[in-house]
């Protein structure tokens, strides 16, 4: 039985807090967190009876914080900041631990785009990992799909739950952040190798301002090392410049620009996130910048990863999975978008239902008449079948399914 939805609530050597005061205040909270690492090692979620486990970790700089016990996130409520999907539905399954390594310190991230250079030798660029597999068949670096599709996932943005509201980019912004705070990448702080576009407001502007300066400092040349980091934003308008193009992100005046090649490649990689079908439908992109400073102070976008998502920045590999995405929530539907992360072969559901138990799938089939999808097609059919979960289905063609719960006599359809 779990407790009726609403802040999460911890339990940290016999005190009650909610997790949002813990996050954003760990220096006041530090005796209850050295208490609870002496007396029974780790810290309780109360999203259901009885608690669960959270582990307790410490940062080089001594920000206290609590993640998900390994192997438990599918026991949590899913309105739970810690409930995961559980195992083969994630791409994140198909990295090795020298890619993603979870450890007391946090989370390590070996990105395999460089991000530094010592100018004297080019090559030794931060010693850029291969992207090859190892024995395994796990690999062994993060691409930046990869590395946008974790971010999402470790910051739940990829779940939508009724009860939790309607997130904003102040959401998504507050949530990435908390997770930079507890991550490396290349073996550097998160939060200083990237830059989350923060949220415009009047009262920010100044301060947002002052941020994307301070930023665009760290980057070009320092010494013998030129030095580019990671940018996030929402784009939203592509206009054309004399060179190539220029992305206008949401929340920000100044622009990145690239290279015609850069953007042809991105349009080819990304289609549905720069096709038009996606934006009759109210939906947004997301991307990650690979980031450079030109001469004259430019910021230039040497690399990036797209992805499509809702108006509530619920990914989507399709504009029909944005009209599914849309008309889920609008049945009050608890769901989770699987992320495919670097894997393009990873058969994965294209949402799971969590609000039912055992959990349920949807599959939404856009394309007909290729043998390499309808056999795909096949396999997912025959996971289902295994997993014993109910799969609703929606062939693009036909009406939407019935998608309310069985107990939930709510009007359904796409949201407005």
């Amino acid at each position: 039985m779990a407790p009726t939805p609403g802040p999460a609530l911890i339990q940290l050597a016999g005190h009650t807090v909610q997790l949002a005061w813990l996050r954003e205040h760990s220096t006041q909270a530090a005796p209850l967190f050295t208490r609870a690492r002496a007396e029974v090692g780790h810290a309780w979620c109360l999203c259901r009876r009885p608690a669960l486990r959270l582990v307790i970790r410490c940062t080089r700089a001594g920000r206290y914080h609590v993640a998900g016990w390994p192997g438990e996130g599918e026991q949590h409520a899913p309105s739970c900041p810690f409930h995961k999907l559980g195992p083969g539905l994630s791409g994140r399954d198909r990295y090795s631990t020298q890619a993603i390594r979870e450890t007391d310190d946090g989370v390590s991230i070996r990105l395999a785009t460089p991000l530094t250079s010592t100018l004297t030798q080019p090559e030794t660029r931060d010693a850029a990992p291969e992207e090859s597999d190892d024995e395994a068949g796990s690999r062994r670096s993060v691409g930046l799909l990869g590395l946008l599709h974790w971010l999402w996932e470790h910051s739940r943005l990829n779940s939508w739950h009724p009860q939790t509201g309607r997130p904003t980019w102040r959401t998504c912004h507050a949530r990435l952040h908390q997770q930079l705070r507890e991550t490396t990448i290349n073996g550097r702080g998160a939060d200083e190798t990237l830059y989350v576009v923060p949220p415009f407001t009047p009262v920010t502007a100044d301060a947002n301002t002052a941020a994307l300066d301070a930023f665009r400092t760290r980057l070009g040349r320092h010494g013998t090392t030129e030095r580019r980091a990671l940018l996030l934003g929402q784009i939203k308008e592509v206009t054309p410049t004399p060179y190539g193009v220029a992305y206008r992100l949401a929340h920000q005046r100044t622009p990145l620009y690239a290279r015609a090649a850069l953007h042809a490649r991105a349009t080819r990689s990304y289609r549905h996130a720069f096709g038009k079908p996606a934006a009759e439908h109210g939906a947004t992109r997301i991307a990650l910048f690979v980031v450079e400073r030109s001469p004259k102070g430019h910021l230039i976008a040497a690399d990036l990863a797209a992805m499509l998502t809702t108006a509530t920045f619920v990914p989507a590999d399709s504009s029909h999975e944005v009209v599914m995405a849309d008309a889920l929530a609008a049945c009050r539907r608890a769901f989770t978008k699987p992320l495919r992360y670097d894997t393009a072969d990873a058969v994965l559901p294209d949402f799971v239902l969590t609000d039912v138990t055992p959990a349920a799938y949807v599959e939404v089939y856009g394309i007909h008449g290729r043998e390499i999808y309808d056999r795909r097609k096949a396999e997912k059919q025959a996971f289902y079948q295994r997993q014993g979960g109910q799969l609703i289905e929606w062939d693009v063609t036909q009406p939407l399914p019935e998608l309310a719960r069985p107990t939930c006599q709510r009007p359904c359809g796409p949201s407005t």
